[in-house]
C-alpha cells in the first residue's frame, strides 16, 4: 500500500566545553541529556521501503561498524562506543574475512575506496593488479587525503578504572523524572512489570530491591511494594 514504517530522526548537540562541566557525564551510557538542556534537533526522516532482494547477499553479509564515518561525524570518548570501534570490525573480519569491505553490501555506492588493502581469503577482483601497496612511492599510488582526518580527540585525566560519576550520586534523579513524565498508565504497566518479574526472587531480595524505587519517586515506590505485598 506504500505506507512504508518511518521514523522521525532527532540528534542532541552539547557544545564540547559544556562536557567538561556537566552534572553528569555527557558519556555515561546510564544517563541522558534533558531535553529542556539540550533540545531535539530534527535531522530527517528514516524509512523502511522495500525488503532486501536477496537476503543472503544483502543481510547476512552486510558488515556494520561505528568505526566507519562520514565525514563530519567524529568519535566521542565514550567507552563503550571506542571498544565497539575495535570489537565490531574485528568481529566481521571473523566473521566474513579480511575483504568484507568489498562486498557489495558493504562497498560505498557514490564511489571506490581507494586503499592499499591487498590479499587475504576470498579476494575477488583483481587484488590491485600491478600497482604498489605502500606509501609513500614513485608510481601514482593512491595517497592519504589529509583533509578527512579526524579532528584530536581532546582527554584530560588519568587512565583507569573508575565510575563515571561527577561527585554526586545521581543513579535516582534520572529515573524518577522519567517515572513523573509518564502518563498514569504506562506507569501501571510499568509497576505491573517489575512486580511481575520480582515476585519470582526470594523475599530477602524483594525487601532489597524495593527502596531503590522509593529513591526514585515516592509513588513508584509505594506501587512496587504494594504490588509485592510489603510493608
Amino acid at each position: 500500500m506504500g505506507d512504508y514504517p518511518k521514523w522521525t530522526f532527532y540528534v542532541q548537540i552539547m557544545p564540547e566545553a559544556e562536557a567538561e562541566t556537566y552534572r553528569w557525564n555527557p558519556f555515561d551510557l546510564t544517563k541522558v541529556w534533558p531535553h529542556g538542556d539540550y533540545p531535539l534537533i530534527e535531522a530527517g526522516v528514516l524509512e523502511m521501503n522495500r525488503n532486501p532482494s536477496n537476503y543472503f547477499a544483502e543481510v547476512e553479509q552486510s558488515a556494520f561498524s561505528p568505526a566507519h564515518v562520514v565525514p563530519g561525524i567524529s568519535f566521542s570518548p565514550c567507552k563503550m562506543l571506542q571498544g565497539r570501534i575495535f570489537a565490531y570490525a574485528d568481529a566481521q573480519r571473523y566473521r566474513l574475512g579480511v575483504n568484507f569491505e568489498r562486498l557489495p553490501i558493504n562497498s560505498p555506492l557514490a564511489t571506490a575506496a581507494n586503499t592499499y588493502q591487498r590479499d587475504g581469503s576470498m579476494r575477488f577482483d583483481d587484488n590491485g593488479g600491478a600497482s604498489v601497496n605502500y606509501e609513500p612511492n614513485s608510481f601514482g599510488g593512491p595517497k592519504a587525503d589529509q583533509a578527512y582526518n579526524e579532528p584530536p580527540l581532546k582527554i584530560s585525566g588519568d587512565a583507569n578504572r573508575y565510575e563515571q560519576k561527577r561527585g554526586v550520586d545521581d543513579d535516582f534523579v534520572q529515573p524518577g523524572n522519567l517515572f513523573r513524565l509518564m502518563p498514569p498508565e504506562e506507569r501501571k504497566r510499568l509497576i505491573e512489570n517489575i512486580v511481575s518479574s520480582l515476585k519470582k526472587v526470594p523475599k530477602d531480595i524483594q525487601e532489597r530491591m524495593a527502596p531503590y524505587f522509593y529513591k526514585a519517586d515516592k509513588v513508584y515506590g509505594e506501587g512496587v511494594a504494594k504490588g509485592l505485598g510489603l510493608a
